[in-house]
């Protein structure tokens, strides 16, 4: 039998006051961001006495209680294959037509996604330190069931995240199971109940005011309206808590005032299909969930947030564009110029690598104003700091210096921690518009130096050069799309648009055959 053991982010025992709860909500195969969310959380020290998770969130909560450390849950995410969560019925199933149980069954989140994750129901029932609640839909009784992580298993976790029309309902004790999400998509109630005085909310629903047509996008929508409606309605059960114990009253037995804390992204994740398709990855997602808790962390209130539904509001997507890019090269510490590190990089064998996802949210301001900066998510690869190091934040540019209208240069720049110490690694490309391969060359060639500190007027304690080989400029094309449209056309347009304006004349001559 397995020993009890007591997971990552547990408090430590007899800690006193706030009594915090982690409440994970669902979002799909997206809950991969989640990931990086509690990796911050772990590195800001944070500690949590109850656990909760529902539909997608399912399967962090499990990792949690599993024994695996937010770095771990990461990592996994980062190599997990996307359609592994899709598996079929035998062919004579669809043969049914109009009384199909659903599109595919649980056997590839069963036999693959758990198991790679590290979800282990023994370890799950043992552990200690924390309270865990997974919430499953009785859809026989049309009602919520809060299961306590000492009693759940394998069917209830998988009916917890199999939401009708894509997985079937699990049949168990006489009764029918699935997701949650239709009645709760977080259960910050029961956190309430158990004691919790303050809420940490991780969500990744989406919540704009643009209204998507086609089927799909609908669907999407009534997932979206039933789990920001309940949660808001419990938003003002807890309002109504905090005011009935602001008069001495004991709600649930308590008198603390409840603070609520949000993680959310700034702009709606990519969907399903994307993920499943590679128009965004795990360790994209990954990174942007670690990018996204260290914003909120570093500007939080003490008080927490308004009990209001602007907590999950996010920024309606405008016509943007997206791509993926690796580089890599020899790397020094102690060195001030990239050029000059060529060498002691290659004496040293130190090897930098970064991983940038580049999110460009609004196609025309960045191209028209140069001041309007991309997004980076990413991470790095060092070997005298360690691997897959998320990045706090990033910047990427891409203008003609005012002295130099013929120079293009790309900027990319990360921000991120090592050993409680705060680094930034800037870099530039310098494309001049000279014909033949040095255009090539320039395209491909990022000049490197490392700060200490928290931006690039800190001193510098490490330079190299990056580049990008033939094998990883294919990948990076193949990975370029627009974002913030379903318009075909449009994408084309802002496939080509972006693409002269990143490369110029190397779009034309040599990118675009890449792409067929």
């Amino acid at each position: 039998m397995t020993a009890s053991h007591t997971p990552h982010l547990a408090p430590a025992e007899g800690a006193s006051a706030p009594k915090r709860a982690l409440i994970l909500a669902g979002g799909g195969m997206r809950v991969a961001w989640q990931a990086g969310v509690l990796r911050a959380f772990a590195e800001e020290g944070l500690t949590f006495a109850h656990g909760d998770g529902t539909s997608g969130g399912i399967m962090n909560l499990a990792m949690l209680l599993s024994g695996l450390s937010p770095v771990e849950m990461c990592d996994r995410w980062r190599t997990l294959d996307p359609r592994h969560f899709s598996s079929f019925f035998p062919l004579e199933e669809y043969l049914h037509g109009p009384q199909l149980k659903a599109l595919g069954d649980a056997r590839g989140v069963r036999e693959k996604v758990f198991p790679h994750l590290g979800i282990d129901v023994a370890e799950i029932n043992a552990s200690t330190g924390m309270e865990g609640t997974f919430n499953v839909c009785n859809y026989t009784r049309k009602t919520n069931e809060v299961i306590p992580h000492q009693r759940v298993d394998l069917d209830l976790l998988v009916a917890g995240m199999s939401l009708p029309i894509f997985m079937p309902a699990v049949q168990k004790d006489g009764a029918w199971y699935t997701d949650s999400v239709w009645i709760k998509d977080a259960n910050l109630i029961e956190a309430v109940r158990r004691g919790a005085d303050e809420l940490w909310l991780v969500w990744c629903i989406g919540n704009t005011s643009e209204y998507k047509l086609g089927a799909f996008n609908q669907y999407v929508h009534m997932i979206e309206l039933a789990a920001n409606g309940s949660l808001f309605e419990e938003l003002g059960q807890i309002g109504e808590v905090n005011e009935r114990r602001a008069r001495g009253e004991a709600v649930y037995g308590h008198t603390r005032s409840v603070r609520l804390h949000v993680i959310r992204p700034e702009y709606p994740l990519p969907l399903d299909p994307d993920y499943f398709l590679g128009r965004i990855d795990g360790p994209t997602l990954v990174d942007l969930g670690y990018a996204d808790a260290k914003r909120y962390l570093a500007n939080r209130a003490p008080d927490g947030l308004p009990l209001t539904p602007d907590v999950t509001k996010m920024k309606n997507p405008t016509l943007g564009f997206t791509f993926r890019e690796t580089m890599s090269g020899h790397f020094a510490l102690g060195e001030t110029i990239p050029q000059a590190s060529e060498k002691s990089g290659r004496d040293a064998g130190t090897e930098m690598a970064m991983h940038a996802t580049i999110l460009i949210d609004d196609l025309d301001k960045f191209i028209a104003d140069r001041d309007h900066l991309g997004r980076i998510a990413g991470n790095i690869d060092f070997a005298p700091f360690g691997k897959a190091i998320p990045a706090t934040r990033g910047v990427f540019n891409l203008f003609s210096p005012a002295d130099d209208p013929k120079m293009k240069l790309m900027v990319y720049e990360l921000a991120f921690e090592h050993d409680g110490q705060r680094y930034y690694l800037a870099g530039h490309k310098e494309v001049k518009d000279d014909p033949g391969l040095d255009l090539w060359k320039d395209s491909t060639t990022l000049f490197t130096t490392l700060h200490r500190g928290d931006g690039k007027d800190a001193p510098v304690i490490g330079a190299g050069i990056l580049s990008l080989g033939p094998i990883e400029l294919a990948k990076m094309v193949g990975t370029m799309h627009a974002t913030g449209t379903d318009s075909v056309p449009e994408q084309a347009k802002a496939l080509a648009r972006f693409g002269k304006f990143f490369m110029g004349e190397l779009w034309d001559s040599y990118i675009v055959k890449l792409r067929k």
